[in-house]
């Protein structure tokens, strides 16, 4: 079901207040998991673990591959809170490294043949369903931003193709390519 509820500033302090009386970390560092990169919350250590669901006036994700929990702790040394699945526009809500366009559809549904072809043309490198959303609110706050994307899948320009995109290849691509993200992201983390 999809929740189309606009907050309001006093939705977000509510809920910005009750999480910072429920734990007296306070991370400079917030890493937003997507699908399948759920195991990066994982490795924290000194864990906090709330569930979406027991945050007041929280959205909570309905996507499969995202747990629904928001886990504070230590990586690497450094205090971060992960973001252990995300929300999505279609959810209702209004909210080797390559240079190249990032494109954001609204979702859920993969993009058909004919959208892939029309923004090939207008020079998107890669299309997802997130990240842009987080990166504006993110920069409107005055935060800096790096954003890491997991190609999980080419796009189909062709109508003959027998191949098309699904979930499940997202997942599986996103499984075998996991550690390699995770020990990438705890290595910049260092970094910071």
């Amino acid at each position: 079901q999809h929740n189309t509820k606009t907050y309001q500033y006093e939705d977000y302090k509510e809920t910005a207040d009750w999480i910072l009386a429920q734990t007296n970390q306070r991370p400079k560092v917030a890493i937003i998991c997507g699908s399948g990169l759920g195991g990066l919350a994982d490795l924290l250590e000194d864990k906090t673990v709330f569930p979406y669901e027991s945050i007041p006036r929280f959205p909570t994700s309905t996507v499969q591959g995202h747990a629904g929990k928001l886990v504070f702790g230590k990586l690497q040394g450094r205090e971060c809170v992960c973001m252990q699945g995300r929300f999505h526009f279609y959810e209702g809500y209004d909210i080797f490294l390559q240079e190249g366009v990032y494109c954001m559809l609204a979702g859920p549904t993969y993009e058909t043949i004919a959208e892939c072809r029309f923004l090939q043309t207008l020079g998107a490198d890669a299309v997802g369903m997130s990240t842009v959303p987080e990166v504006v609110v993110a920069r409107h706050c005055g935060l800096r931003v790096l954003g890491l994307s997991l190609i999980t899948n080419k796009v189909v320009t062709d109508y003959d193709s027998e191949e098309k995109a699904n979930h499940e290849e997202v997942l599986q691509t996103t499984k075998r390519r996991a550690r390699d993200l995770q020990r990438l992201v705890r290595h910049l983390v260092t970094k910071i």
